[in-house]
C-alpha cells in the first residue's frame, strides 16, 4: 500500500485481511530519510563498523529504545495514527514516544539463540517472580490481551528474504485466542508454542526501509538466521491499550482486533 493522506489509511480489504490473516503490511508508513538518519544513529552505538564485516562478530545486537528524532517521528505518523484507530479501535490506544529496543541482526553462520515461535507478553502474573521481571517468558498473555493492543514491525533497513525477515504463521491468532480462552483474565505464560499454527503458511516480514506491519498481538511469529549480506535493522515495539480489549460490547463497536478474537471463538 503507498501512502495516502485521506481519512482512511487502510481499506476495507485490507482490514479483512487483518482479521483473517492476522497483520497487514503498509509499504511507506515513514519515509526512508527517517530510517537512514535512524540507521546512521544505530552504526554508531553498535560495537562494530559498518564498513568492515569482519567486526560482525554476533548474529545479534540488541540495542536500547530510542525515543530521540527520527525515531519519534517515524512512529508518530498521521497515517500510522489512522491505521491504529482502525485496527485497534479509536480512542483504545497509547501513543508511544520511543520505538523501543532494535535487535539489529547481523550475516552469520551461528543459530542467534532467540528463533523459536512465540507470541509477545503483555503483563507480569501474580505468580511472576519480581526478581524475574526481565525474564519475558515468565510474563502472561490473557484472552483480552492484557497490556498490548498490537504488535507492530517497522523495518528501518530493506529486508529481503535472505535478510532474516521476521517470520508470520497467517491465521495463528485464531488458535492462539481459542488457546488462551481457558486460561480466562490470568492469562498463560510459558508458552511452548512450536506447534501452535503449524499448519498455516509462512509469511516472511519483508519489505523496503519505512514499511510498517500491524500485527495482531496473538500472532504466532519467530526470528530466524541471517543468510544475507547487510545487517537487518528493524524495531517491533507494542502498541500500548488506552482500555482492555472487550469481547461482549452492548454497543456492538468491536474493533478488527476484537472481531478476530470474536471469530476464532464462534461468537461472531
Amino acid at each position: 500500500m503507498t501512502h495516502r493522506d485521506d481519512a482512511r489509511a487502510l481499506d476495507d480489504a485490507q482490514i479483512e485481511q487483518f482479521i483473517e490473516q492476522g497483520f497487514v503490511r503498509i509499504d511507506g508508513a515513514f519515509p526512508r530519510e527517517l530510517a537512514d538518519a535512524g540507521r546512521a544513529i544505530m552504526w554508531r552505538d553498535l560495537p562494530c563498523s559498518e564498513h568492515d564485516p569482519s567486526t560482525w562478530t554476533r548474529p545479534v545486537v540488541r540495542l536500547p529504545g530510542y525515543g530521540e528524532e527520527p525515531f519519534r517521528q517515524a512512529i508518530n505518523r498521521p497515517m500510522l495514527y489512522q491505521a491504529f484507530d482502525q485496527i485497534a479501535g479509536p480512542g483504545r490506544w497509547r501513543p508511544r514516544h520511543n520505538i523501543g529496543t532494535f535487535p539489529v541482526r547481523f550475516p552469520h553462520p551461528d543459530d542467534p539463540g532467540d528463533a523459536g515461535w512465540h507470541v509477545d507478553a503483555g503483563f507480569a502474573g501474580d505468580d511472576c517472580d519480581p526478581n524475574e521481571r526481565r525474564d519475558f517468558s515468565a510474563w502472561c498473555v490473557n484472552i483480552n490481551s492484557r497490556g498490548r493492543a498490537l504488535l507492530m514491525l517497522f523495518l528501518f533497513s530493506d529486508v529481503g528474504e535472505n535478510d532474516a525477515p521476521t517470520r508470520i504463521r497467517v491465521g495463528s491468532h485464531w488458535p492462539m485466542a481459542r488457546y488462551l480462552a481457558p486460561a480466562g483474565e490470568a492469562g498463560r505464560a510459558r508458552m511452548l508454542l512450536d506447534d501452535m499454527g503449524a499448519d498455516c503458511e509462512v509469511a516472511l516480514a519483508t519489505g523496503e526501509a519505512g514499511t510498517v506491519y500491524l500485527c495482531h498481538p496473538f500472532l504466532v511469529h519467530a526470528a530466524q538466521k541471517h543468510r544475507g549480506t547487510a545487517p537487518r535493522f528493524m524495531a517491533q515495539p507494542e502498541l500500548s491499550p488506552a482500555e482492555p480489549y472487550r469481547l461482549e460490547r452492548e454497543d456492538g463497536a468491536y474493533s478488527p482486533v476484537e472481531i478476530a478474537i470474536r471469530r476464532a471463538l464462534g461468537m461472531s
